[in-house]
């Protein structure tokens, strides 16, 4: 089910993003050689018992006296609930072949249709190596590990940064590669196959819809980016990415719909997707302290971020936190996020029952149009131990939208694009 898609953040993102801010530098970490451990859990619940996900994270540091640190991290995740097929409503009951083509279930008439099939577990292993060359030059290494029931993703990756004008410049370029395979349960369905009726143990109907041998895509990530401290108050991080993925990238578990021109299902193909994507992103944060001075002085933290890639497709992520500190420690930090996209080139709700099959077509909402918002907060409060716990709640809504189709027949009675929204939950101790 590539639960790596639902949290991934690269090495090379993650270790260029801590290098560029200052986050977990060796001027802010302790002296001492010492052990330092944050953990997190997190619940993701969809409504309309739809996805419903949650994560456990462990991380450690070790601080090393000559500046060297060592990042290691688990992750744990598990998703449940069910997902939409790509399939569209109908005014009767629709039956579908399970992926493994041993068994079926079935949607009620008017509902969008969803497989509750939808599940899987996923573990993480990252290691990063974090050490300075020479009184400017700062190198970090690392990889990480993901295994689920049908997904194994293995990746490198490497971060330089240089410092100037007394450290308040840092420029960093990074790399990651990451090799992923894919043996979905029940096959690869063969591009625009049609979804098979017949089900059962010696059912050969199934097995002429799957194509033979596992799948697997290679991910390269480039990354370019400068910090820059404008003054006691003002720091600022400018980043340029570059990502290309080449192999298999359809999803083995998508179809859509053929209707007749009164909107009736004539047939269920499986979708087919290109084996080549390329993305660009430029990024802008800014971290802007109210006053220095003051007591009760709150932090901005905002963020945009641009998105385009080969498929079509463009993005736009407006974030903003603001966050509140206290005299006795504890902060609190309310969080915006705005994020619009376009639809793929390929994006389709359903097919013309007559006309000519596309190379490339997709109902996934995922690469469709359409914006989202997540609103919430965090609450952070030192323990007399030294320790700290935090909690979030966030929530999210996603809207689609209608990317100029128009629908036939009965189709017109129905929602193709209904809303999606989510509570997410966050508690962390860190020790």
């Amino acid at each position: 089910m590539q639960l790596k898609k639902f949290t991934k953040v690269t090495g090379l993102l993650a270790t260029a993003s801590s290098a560029l801010l200052g986050i977990s530098t060796p001027a802010q970490a302790q002296e001492q050689e010492d052990w330092q451990f944050d953990t997190a859990i997190l619940y993701y619940g969809e409504s309309d018992e739809r996805v419903k996900a949650a994560e456990g994270i462990f991380s450690a540091r070790k601080a090393f006296d000559t500046d060297e640190y060592l990042d290691l991290k688990v992750t744990f995740d598990t998703l449940t609930g069910a997902s939409p097929t790509g399939a569209v409503p109908q005014p009767t009951v629709q039956t579908y072949t399970r992926p493994s083509g041993e068994g079926s279930y079935q949607v009620e008439p008017g509902v969008t249709p969803l497989d509750d099939t939808f599940k899987d577990t996923r573990v993480q292993l990252n290691a990063q190596w974090t050490q300075p060359v020479s009184d400017d030059f700062t190198v970090s290494t690392g990889a990480h590990l993901s295994k689920e029931y049908d997904y194994l993703s293995l990746g490198i990756n490497a971060t330089l940064a240089r410092n100037f004008n007394q450290k308040n410049t840092t420029v960093a370029a990074g790399f990651s590669f990451s090799h992923d395979s894919l043996s979905p349960e029940g096959g690869r369905p063969i591009a625009f196959a049609s979804m098979p009726t017949a089900i059962g143990e010696n059912n050969n109907e199934h097995s002429l819809t799957r194509q033979n041998g596992d799948a697997s895509k290679n991910i390269v990530d480039v990354l370019f980016g400068v910090t820059q401290v404008i003054n006691r108050q003002t720091i600022m991080q400018f980043n340029y990415s570059y990502s290309a993925s080449n192999g298999y990238l359809t999803d083995p578990f998508k179809m859509l719909s053929v209707v007749d021109n009164q909107g009736l299902t004539q047939d269920l193909l499986y979708e087919n997707r290109p084996d080549k994507r390329t993305k660009h992103s430029f990024y802008w944060q800014t971290k802007y302290h109210f006053a220095n001075d003051a007591d009760f002085a709150p932090v901005l933290d905002f963020s945009y971020r641009y998105m385009t890639d080969s498929w079509d497709i463009a993005s736009h992520t407006l974030d903003t936190k603001l966050r509140f500190d206290f005299d006795n420690g504890t902060y609190l930090e309310p969080h915006v996020r705005y994020y619009q996209q376009s639809g793929a080139e390929f994006y389709q709700p359903f097919l013309n029952q007559g006309a000519q099959l596309p190379s490339f077509a997709s109902a996934d909402h995922r690469i469709g149009e359409f914006t989202a918002y997540t609103v919430g907060v965090k609450y952070a409060v030192p323990l007399k131990s030294g320790n700290s716990m935090a909690f979030r709640i966030e929530y999210y809504q996603q809207d689609p939208s209608n990317s100029g189709y128009d629908a036939p027949g009965v189709l017109q009675s129905y929602d193709l694009n209904p809303s999606v929204s989510a509570i997410i939950l966050q508690m962390s101790y860190s020790f």
